[in-house]
């Protein structure tokens, strides 16, 4: 079931980011499971996570709608999000991390290391995606809740309900291409040595070093989004008017 549902989410994010789904578009259940050729229940599942990534929006009657932004607002809410990160590193790191913690970041760091040694060694080699994604957003999740800041984690939540602001939503396609690969081994750099900060207690160090992941993760998302806008269908990034509620009733 974990790999439908993962499967449905690329699927449908890629749709989204290439303009297939246009903003506005309802996405109603019976027509789409059979469209992927899956039942409700993962495509259910699937939207509840893109509604986490910002890409979809539940409507007040009933489904979910694809929602409209642009790369400046998604630029905007990553520069935001590295600010709030930072001052969770910087916390972290001058309360001391539990052995807990710095396990759970170790395996994560370590996982992420094997998953993208073939890609250190043949930048040919393509990155799994949706496998990077999930250790990206347990990495920064972990860190974030260790920093142990209800208050920062409230707005970071809300923050990161803008499309593609969260470190769980990917500009990467279902199917990547090489075009990702030193991305992606960046990040795992940055990982590693925000790591070691934590470890210190290098507290400035660990704040400085989470702003500059989110600065490269803001640009990083420009060029993979200009890259899909020009080399698919066109992109979904661009205001429109919200429905009127007749308009919602009657494409239900």
């Amino acid at each position: 079931m974990a790999a439908q549902i993962d499967k449905v989410i690329s699927e449908l994010r890629d749709m989204i980011l290439s303009g297939e789904l246009a903003p506005g578009e309802r996405v109603v259940e019976l027509q789409f499971s059979a469209r992927l050729g899956v039942s409700r229940t993962p495509l259910r599942i699937a939207l509840t996570e893109l509604e986490k990534e910002g890409l979809v929006e539940r409507l007040p009657s009933r489904g979910f709608r694809v929602r409209a932004f642009t790369v400046d607002e998604i630029g905007d809410a990553v520069e935001v999000r590295g600010v709030l990160e930072g001052l969770a590193a910087r916390l972290l790191a001058e309360r001391g991390a539990s052995p807990e913690v710095l396990t759970q970041l170790t395996e994560t760091v370590a996982e992420g290391r094997s998953l993208l040694a073939p890609a250190e060694r043949d930048p040919n080699v393509l990155v799994d995606a949706r496998a990077w994604g999930r250790i990206n957003q347990r990495f920064h999740e972990i860190l974030c809740q260790a920093a142990g800041n209800r208050a920062l984690l409230s707005v970071l939540e809300h923050n990161n309900k803008t499309p593609l602001a969260g470190p769980a939503a990917l500009t990467l396609p279902s199917t990547p291409s090489v075009l990702e690969t030193p991305y992606v081994l960046r990040a795992q750099a940055d990982h590693e040595d925000l790591l070691r900060a934590i470890m210190r207690r290098e507290s400035s160090r660990a704040e400085s070093l989470m702003r500059e992941h989110a600065y490269r993760s803001r640009e990083n998302k420009r060029v993979m989004l200009e890259s899909i806008k020009t080399g698919r269908h066109g992109l979904a990034l661009a205001a429109v008017p919200a429905p009127t509620p007749a308009e919602e009733a009657a494409a239900s």
